[in-house]
């Protein structure tokens, strides 16, 4: 309080709001940073392509063993009595139902593989690589098999339809016939990675319509890859596993190499815009030299809570003053309209909720 004022002059106390702390930017992806390494993501899918068709070159010779190994597998699911391709098929034996099925197996897998690759590669690293090394993993396991087990796919035995090849020419684009591994059907890769993928963008994104597409994904793929004769039901579930233990090892592996590598993450450092109105930490104030002011320094003023600090305000005429109050008419309305602590604790009464 000035000297040269009265002691009965009453200072107006006014909260100060404290100042909102800025958000840090969203992170954008920076020649450096994220044009070279997407870069590098596809020279490591095309290496894993050549490898895919190495391997094809090695099943090419093993027609007569894939054909036999695809009617062990009916027989199989015979005894199982889960044998219901021909069922699926003449369910969807329709025009329309041909014709979704053949799209869905040639357009909901490669191009929405891609596009997801992509999309998590720019916004969401970690899971981008989680995903990529799910794929890379479940892919090698998958490769193993076509090697080791041959299996020819329905559309390859007597009583069964190849609806893509006969009623639809779209795959010779995404898929041409002689880039494609004819006795690869078990495990199915189009249900396992279509999982994958599900899987991976259901945790990435809260959207509801990106969730449900997620969900459908991988249901569609399975009925598409029976209808259309290119896979048997053991094939789907063979996929599913395959690709479930990708999943895990990638996770076990991926979360150390990322905590060790910051930089996959594509983790930037955040310019955050300071607010004027904050107040600088304790002792570190523009006349401060430290945490104590040494001799001869001039000493700061004392640091308050946001909730504390008090504006003075012009003085006010001591005649107005209420005497059972000791406060101003005008002060009194304003200190009506400052919520009490039990106002703010207890927002409303219980009388209002009835």
């Amino acid at each position: 309080m000035s000297p040269d004022r009265a002691p009965s002059d009453f200072e107006q106390p006014v909260l100060v709001e404290e100042a909102t702390p800025a958000v840090p930017a969203e992170p954008r992806m920076t020649w450096g940073a994220g044009w070279s390494e997407l870069i590098k993501q596809t020279i490591l899918v095309g290496l894993a392509v050549l490898l895919y068709f190495a391997v094809r070159g090695q099943t090419e010779g093993a027609e007569s063993a894939a054909l036999e190994n695809g009617r062990r597998v009916l027989d199989f699911e015979q005894e199982l009595h889960i044998a219901y391709e021909r069922d699926v098929q003449s369910v969807f034996s329709s025009h329309i139902a041909v014709t979704l099925n053949n799209w869905a197996y040639i357009w909901l897998h490669w191009p929405v593989i891609t596009v997801t690759l992509l999309w998590l590669h720019r916004t969401r690293r970690l899971d981008y690589l989680i995903l990529r090394n799910s794929m890379f993993i479940s892919g090698a396991i998958g490769l193993l098999i076509f090697m080791r087990f041959p299996v020819a796919p329905p559309r390859l035995l007597p009583g069964f339809v190849d609806t893509v090849s006969e009623f639809s020419t779209s795959y010779r684009i995404l898929q041409p016939p002689d880039l494609v591994n004819k006795y690869a059907a078990i495990p199915s890769l189009h249900v396992g990675w279509n999982l994958l993928v599900g899987v991976v963008l259901y945790g990435a994104s809260r959207r509801l319509a990106i969730r449900l597409a997620a969900v459908l994904s991988p249901i569609i793929m399975t009925i598409a890859v029976v209808a259309t004769a290119n896979h048997y039901i053991v094939d789907a579930v063979a996929g599913i596993v395959v690709a479930l233990a990708g999943l895990l090892l990638a996770k076990w592996v991926t979360y150390p190499i990322a905590q060790l590598e910051p930089h996959l993450l594509g983790r930037h450092q955040s310019e955050v815009v300071e607010d004027d109105t904050s107040d600088p930490p304790l002792g570190q104030g523009p006349n401060s030299g430290g945490v104590g002011n040494r001799p001869g320094e001039q000493q700061s003023a004392p640091q308050q809570s946001p909730s504390d600090r008090l504006i003075e305000q012009p003085p006010v005429n001591h005649s107005a003053v209420d005497l059972r109050t000791g406060r101003h008419p005008e002060q009194e309305s304003q200190f009506k309209s400052i919520p009490r602590r039990t106002d703010r604790a207890n927002p409303c009464h219980f009388s209002e909720l009835m």
